[in-house]
């Protein structure tokens, strides 16, 4: 069942219709290859956007909150004051209901920017639903990994700006090493955060 909460107390009328947004984003490897998906739809159901971004080695928490970042610029950016959204990550929107706290130092400037995004909007209600009915933003999602891991390439998606300077990746950098025993060894004292994805090419 959804559960859904109005984040406005304000029982002023919008001259902006409503439209919703299913939004998903996951990592593979937790940090790992990461990406967001998002289907934004008018009243009558008619298909408005569909978002699909890689975000480089991020963490679920991290993707989840870039395709709520991502629904809510693309109503700004399109005029549409009124956004309901729908997503399968039930922290995240416990806490940009106000009923989980923000812990993490990482998720901490995305939700702050969410709340800025939604106090921009004249109404904004978000909803939990279990992954099952979210399947068109679950793909997009893995259709954002599958590009950036060089896969494949989604025809008919955009990506909405989703977060701001925090989401930029970084230029990758070339590190060069040898194997011993089954293991990697960096040259040069250089080392890896675990979870990062690497392509060893041999010399």
């Amino acid at each position: 069942m959804l559960r859904s909460t109005n984040l406005f107390q304000d029982d002023a009328p919008s001259t902006s219709p409503w439209i919703s947004a299913h939004c998903d984003g996951g990592a593979r490897g937790n940090p790992g290859p990461a990406g967001y998906g998002a289907v934004l739809q008018d009243e009558s159901g008619h298909i408005l956007a569909e978002l699909s971004e890689f975000l480089g080695n991020r963490t679920n928490n991290f993707a989840e909150y870039s395709g709520l970042l991502g629904c809510l610029q693309w109503a700004l950016d399109h005029g549409h004051r009124q956004l309901r959204v729908v997503s399968d990550s039930e922290l995240m929107v416990k806490q940009i209901q106000g009923k989980y706290k923000v812990n993490s130092p990482d998720l901490r400037p995305l939700w702050e920017e969410a709340r800025r995004r939604i106090a921009q909007l004249d109404r904004f209600e978000i909803s939990h639903a279990l992954r099952h009915k979210n399947k068109a933003a679950d793909q997009l999602a893995n259709d954002a990994m599958d590009r950036g891991m060089g896969r494949s390439q989604a025809p008919n998606t955009v990506a909405a700006p989703s977060t701001f300077q925090a989401s930029a990746q970084p230029q990758v950098k070339m590190l060069r090493g040898f194997t011993r025993d089954g293991a990697i060894h960096l040259l040069g004292g250089a080392t890896l955060p675990d979870g990062v994805f690497v392509k060893v090419i041999q010399e």
